[in-house]
């Protein structure tokens, strides 16, 4: 009798995981990203490696969701120096555990040209890496501020 419960449990358990149950911890993680960023905005500031000085910086995310395996589309308004532009951008999604880094690798972003970009996100901040086509790059950070409703 011992034997068959030993044998019996696991293949119960694994049947159980495999029916329609909750979300993967994955999924999870996915969901709670995609309704944390939408409607919030990245408050932050910016350098550029060719000089010291720091430029604030402003992102509006109205919607943030996953199309296919790691790729993601932010609908975002982008506010810097001279540029105000309301965009969808396409992003790769990588996860470093429970954090989230999002990748561009020369990506065209409409009107302002081909990005590269390293963002992670953790507990209601962000940082990471630009570059630009234009011989610009440098460090980002900031908060997330989710809208009130």
């Amino acid at each position: 009798m011992k034997k068959i419960a030993a044998v019996t449990l696991p293949i119960l358990l694994a049947l159980a995981a495999c029916r329609g149950g909750p979300a993967s911890t994955q999924e999870k993680l996915e969901q709670d990203f995609a309704a944390r960023m939408t409607g919030s905005t990245l408050v932050g500031r910016f350098s550029s490696n060719k000089s010291d000085k720091l430029h604030q910086d402003r992102y509006t995310i109205a919607k943030v969701s996953k199309l296919a395996d790691n790729v993601w589309i932010w609908q975002a308004r982008i506010q810097y120096a001279d540029y105000d532009v309301n965009v969808p951008v396409p992003v790769k999604m990588e996860w470093a555990g429970d954090t989230p880094v999002i990748t561009l690798t020369d990506a065209g972003v409409p009107g302002m040209g081909k990005f590269t970009v390293r963002i992670l996100f953790y507990r209601g901040e962000y940082a990471g890496t630009w570059a630009n086509d234009h011989g610009g790059g440098g460090q980002m950070f900031g908060r997330i501020e989710k809208a009130q409703r």
